[in-house]
């Protein structure tokens, strides 16, 4: 199910345009709400040790969002290599559907000692919903 967000006035810059840090923010926004529907809350993952960095941010923007725009923001997994995660998002405007940003991000999953997550042993259940996720590319 994809995340809503509707533009903030405060997201916007002089010329009415959302700036473009925001979108990145949403990226966060939508991941978050994604490790929740999932079942694997980033609170959950932090009670189980579990830290996961971001490696990597890209955003690719193709039209602009001013302010109550209302944005839905579909987050997939791209890539699933155990400790590595990369996710790809899709950010249309809900009232048409017009794609205004791709992106993706790379996370890798390490534990409070800052050492890799070895998910398939230590949380195979974790592992298996990413790794069934992985086979559905956008």
């Amino acid at each position: 199910m994809p995340y809503h967000h509707k533009v903030q006035y405060y997201e916007t810059d002089r010329m009415g345009i959302t700036h473009h840090s925001n979108y990145v923010r949403w990226m966060e926004e939508a991941r978050v709400d994604f490790l929740e529907q999932i079942g694997w809350s980033y609170k959950k993952l932090e009670d189980e040790g579990i830290i996961s960095p971001v490696l990597g941010v890209e955003c690719h923007y193709q039209k602009t969002t001013t302010f109550a725009d209302e944005i839905s923001i579909e987050v997939s997994v791209k890539e699933f290599k155990g400790v590595k995660l990369s996710l790809a998002y899709v950010m249309r405007k809900t009232l048409d559907g017009t794609e205004v940003c791709t992106g993706s991000s790379e996370h890798c999953f390490l534990d409070s000692d800052s050492r890799p997550v070895n998910l398939k042993r230590k949380y195979p259940d974790f592992y298996e919903v990413l790794t069934q996720l992985s086979q559905f590319c956008l």
